[in-house]
């Protein structure tokens, strides 16, 4: 089918930019930890990466519960059932608030036990159990502003759900100057300073999504209404949140173990992979967008009964991925020698730094095809099972067992090993492209 160009790439733009520029601002708070602790010393920089990997762990949950929302969401959105949706946004809520609170006791109760996990340096864990005593109360708010702003990106309320992350973004960014460094008559606080900044920021946040919830046409939490969701829904949520969750957590432990294994060959290799970590997040914000607006384009058109037009639309999108991977290679080695020499670090460090971002030039081509293809298209059309067999296949059973090996068994230099971090995603984009032309995703999953 002849898909309307025009009208495609209007609704791209439309949905992608202001998804990616949300994306690319709360990565720019990672950024702006790593540059500004960097400035402080090596060892703080490094404590905070490595502290704030147990969010990312959190943030697998809260976005596998809000992507099945999401997917089931953005179906019923273009089939016109408000009421569904509400019943879903609510689901969510309950879910994600339930993982907030477990991942703020866990931080509050057993800091040094979670830093343990990621490094052996002592005074590494103790820089990041003080980081993490504070960030932890972010961690109780974070889950139920993502529900928001998720509800807001399906039900064409794009751009004031990324209004309000900039707005968040960029107090944090702000507090994290003034904190870090002692500006303005504040105490300098450094890692402290930077998990202080990071929860009044949240706190924003929240109380943004909740006031703008109250316009006319977004949707808003009725309390009565959590005891009384349908089991079927509930059915159909659980169908389409298990494999997301499974394939987020294997994804997520997956990238925490790499930042493990780094950590354990020494500070100058955990801090490079700090850093480059820090800047494939940032690189990647385009083709989180392009994926994100993917599953909603996609969901849309399968949801209102139009298969015909959302596989052309999968099958354009899906084509779009390669040349995104391609600039984004470009854009890591452009900014690669301004990288190496914006962070205070030991000439070791450097040389791993600049070796990390040639390997993961490469890696890039395979993060973007595989975040649009599957994490787009593919679970747009609710074909979700399949990541999680891909990541189980490919990280778990190839590039985690081979960098375990060459880091504690056949002792190889820093840069071999965090070549094999890097294998997954690049080696299994034959296999997706197969999965995507069964078109098992051309489906509408509405009651």
């Amino acid at each position: 089918m002849a898909i309307r160009k025009k009208e495609f790439y209007r609704n791209l733009v439309r949905l992608a930019l202001p998804i990616t520029l949300q994306s690319l601002m709360l990565a720019s708070v990672a950024a702006a930890d790593a540059l500004m602790l960097g400035k402080v010393e090596q060892n703080e920089m490094t404590a905070v990466s490595q502290a704030t990997q147990i969010q990312f762990i959190q943030n697998m949950f809260l976005t596998a519960i809000a992507a099945a929302g999401s997917v089931l969401g953005a179906q019923y959105w273009g089939k016109g059932d408000r009421r569904t949706l509400e019943d879903i946004f609510h689901m969510i809520l309950r879910f994600c608030g339930i993982v907030s609170i477990l991942f703020f006791a866990a931080c509050e109760c057993a800091p040094g036990l979670l830093m343990r996990v990621f490094t052996h340096d002592e005074p590494l864990i103790a820089i990041g159990s003080a980081y993490l005593r504070i960030a932890g109360w972010s961690y109780l708010l974070t889950g139920i502003s993502q529900c928001y702003l998720a509800m807001m990106k399906i039900t064409d309320h794009a751009k004031p759900g990324a209004f309000i992350s900039a707005c968040a973004v960029l107090l944090n960014i702000c507090l994290n100057a003034v904190l870090i460094f002692g500006l303005l008559g504040a105490p300098r606080m450094q890692a402290r300073g930077a998990a202080l900044a990071t929860t009044i920021s949240r706190v924003v946040e929240l109380v943004l999504c909740i006031a703008v919830s109250f316009g006319a046409s977004y949707l808003r939490p009725v309390p009565s209404r959590f005891g009384k969701l349908s089991k079927l829904l509930r059915a159909d949520f659980s169908k389409q949140c298990l494999p997301l969750l499974g394939g987020s957590l294997c994804w997520g432990v997956g990238f925490t173990a790499y930042t493990a294994i780094m950590g354990h060959m020494g500070s100058d290799a955990a801090a490079a992979n700090s850093v480059a970590a820090v800047i494939r997040d940032l690189i990647c914000c385009m083709c989180n967008g392009i994926g994100t607006a993917a599953g909603i384009i996609v969901g849309n058109e399968l949801g209102a009964g139009r298969l015909a037009r959302g596989k052309a639309y999968g099958v354009k999108l899906k084509n779009i991925s390669y040349g995104i991977g391609f600039l984004s290679t470009f854009l890591v080695l452009a900014v690669t020698p301004l990288t190496v020499h914006m962070v205070v670090l030991t000439e070791r460090a450097q040389g791993y730094l600049t070796g990390m971002m040639v390997i993961m030039s490469v890696y890039m081509i395979g993060r973007c095809v595989n975040t649009v293809t599957i994490n787009g298209v593919l679970d747009g059309g609710g074909d979700t099972l399949f990541d999680l067999y891909s990541l189980i296949v490919c990280m778990w059973g190839i590039a985690i067992p081979l960098a375990l090996l060459g880091a504690f068994v056949l002792h190889w230099p820093p840069l071999a090993v965090y070549a094999c971090t890097c294998l997954d995603e690049v080696g299994k984009i034959p296999w997706v492209m197969l999965r995507f032309r069964k078109y098992k995703w051309v489906q509408d999953l509405t009651r």
